[in-house]
């Protein structure tokens, strides 16, 4: 299901949608205002704007400039990259974490989320929480467009009512998807539903046990009229399997949310379990599922989720397509724009030393499919007979020099086929914010926390991670794991060598109780090169000031 601006355009053009908070101006770029008895009239005019609510987690915006390039954003006042949904999911979940550095420090807000010193007024937090709560509202006005009193009004036949039926129940994922990052993210978010008024109005905020509640509910209620897991036709449909995922990660992470002692383990494990068993399939080659046909390379059989990309008509500053640019290496070393299918835009992105240490201090690593760090500067140039140059682990102070610290090359606009993707511009690969892997990894660390299940079973799941990683090796160089070995530390090194820069780290340092104080530091953590201790409120990122300003409703977190 590859969603087109023509969809994202077709149901913002309803224009009546609520949104939440008073200060989010929506633009848009046509000056005609239709209604909705316009717009709703065949089976392809819901699927439209079932659409705009999937297409707003890939898209900015509806236009593009002379050069294609898509430079506005439908969130006034905010620039069209900053605002795209995976972009700012990455640098909240992963930038902030001892996974990635961004080399310009001097674009807007960057400087401050990777050195964990934000505030309010940071642009990157307001770009996510705006993107996500418009993505409430682009759900609420599909729900309220789909009521039975809007069917009967327009005389909708028993079959497509029973097709709306699910259109609705995806609407309802969507939104949950967006409550459960705003929940993970800020704690806290404005609520509004298809029962609210309609207009831009000032909407009362919800947070702790009520937000967590609200979103099982609304998964739970859900499930039964969603499409069965079934990842060759399904696929990018919020199905039966994305709703247990945000279940699944919302009930691992519930002591986060709401206090020691709240702990959903037992209820992750179980629906981890149904996860695994309900059809998906883990994909023989690990980096298929980062290629640029992985919608169709065996990887649609393990990404429970993806926020889709293509080069012809997804265009945006963010998903996969800004990773891939930026994992070139410079002056002509190795990977390539050539390489990874894509145009230039430098060095954006460099691994960490404490994450890079994850797979080169045990040779054994060396090994592993999912170790992408290019440690050494190659040439390009086949008749370049110079050695290879190994890189420093450190990146150094100036982050613009790009000859330090070692490069990820994840992602890539190349097919699983050798092809490359339609356009060197923007990338066709899809971000898989949802893979099976994780459910395996969910599994096992819910029952090292007491959440039931069986050991051996949970045991099983890891070696598999770890067979299809380093392949049919034997003896000392076998990447299987002894029953003594799986432990809760595993567990956490485990999840950044098969999840890294995939939008998880800061969520599972949190849990760990490592991101925030001392007792682990990694470079430039709390803005001090070698690292330092942070207080606890930054585990929340703040609602934004502006927000608030427009919004009095909303409330602050703790040390903003």
């Amino acid at each position: 299901m590859k969603l087109y601006k023509i969809f994202l355009y077709a149901f913002l053009s309803i224009g009546i949608f609520t949104s939440c908070e008073g200060d989010l101006d929506i633009e848009l770029e046509d000056d005609d205002d239709l209604l909705a008895s316009d717009v709703f009239n065949t089976r392809e005019d819901y699927l439209k704007a079932l659409g705009g609510v999937y297409a707003n987690l890939s898209l900015v915006g509806l236009d593009v400039n002379a050069s294609g390039d898509p430079d506005q954003s439908n969130l006034a006042g905010i620039d069209a990259g900053t605002s795209q949904y995976v972009r700012g999911l990455f640098s909240m979940q992963d930038v902030s974490t001892d996974q990635v550095i961004w080399s310009y420090e001097n674009d807007p807000g960057i400087r401050e989320i990777q050195r964990n010193t934000w505030d309010a007024n940071n642009v990157i937090v307001l770009g996510f929480w705006a993107r996500a709560t418009f993505e409430i509202s682009l759900a609420n006005e599909f729900l309220r467009q789909t009521t039975d009193a809007k069917l009967d009004e327009r005389g909708v036949s028993a079959d497509l009512r029973n097709e709306v039926k699910t259109f609705r129940a995806e609407a309802r994922v969507l939104r949950s998807l967006a409550y459960y990052h705003l929940m993970d993210l800020y704690g806290r978010a404005p609520f509004a539903t298809e029962n609210d008024q309609v207009g831009f109005i000032r909407v009362q905020e919800i947070k702790g046990q009520a937000l967590f509640d609200y979103i099982e509910k609304e998964l739970l209620e859900a499930n039964a009229d969603l499409l069965d897991v079934n990842p060759s036709q399904n696929y990018a449909r919020a199905d039966k399997g994305v709703a247990k995922m945000i279940l699944a990660k919302i009930y691992l992470n519930a002591e986060v949310y709401l206090g020691a002692g709240n702990g959903r383990y037992a209820d992750c494990l179980q629906t981890s379990q149904e996860i695994i068993n309900s059809g998906y399939s883990l994909t023989p080659n690990y980096l298929y599922n980062f290629n640029a046909d992985n919608n169709t390379n065996g990887a649609q059989n393990e990404i429970i989720f993806p926020i889709v990309g293509d080069g012809a008509n997804v265009r945006n500053f963010g998903g996969a397509s800004i990773i891939i640019q930026g994992q070139q290496n410079a002056d002509g070393f190795k990977p390539t724009p050539a390489s990874l299918g894509v145009q230039g835009f430098t060095t954006l992105y460099r691994a960490r030393k404490q994450f890079s240490e994850l797979f080169v201090t045990d040779p054994v690593f060396q090994n592993d499919n999912r170790n992408t760090l290019v440690t050494q500067d190659i040439s390009s140039d086949p008749a370049n007979t110079d050695p290879p140059v190994d890189r420093p682990i450190e990146i150094g102070s100036d982050f613009t020099d790009f000859s330090k610290g070692y490069l990820v090359a994840k992602y890539s606009n190349i097919k699983s086929t050798g092809e490359a993707g339609q356009s060197t511009r923007f990338a066709d690969t899809d971000f898989p914010l949802f893979r099976l892997a994780d459910a395996y990894l969910m599994y096992a660390e819910a029952h090292l926390r007491n959440g039931g299940g069986d050991r051996a079973t949970a045991l099983g799941y890891v070696n598999a991670l770890r067979e299809r990683a380093f392949g049919n090796m034997s003896g000392n160089m076998s990447g299987n794991i002894t029953d003594s070995e799986l432990t809760l530390d595993f567990i956490l090194d485990e999840r950044a060598r098969e999840l890294y820069w995939e939008a998880h780290r800061r969520q599972d340092l949190i849990r760990y109780d490592k991101y925030t104080g001392g007792t682990y530091n990694w470079r430039y953590k709390g803005g001090t090169p070698n690292g330092s201790s942070i207080s606890n409120n930054f585990k929340l990122f703040p609602v934004p000031a502006s927000s608030r300003a427009a919004n009095p409703n909303l409330g602050q977190n703790t040390g903003f």
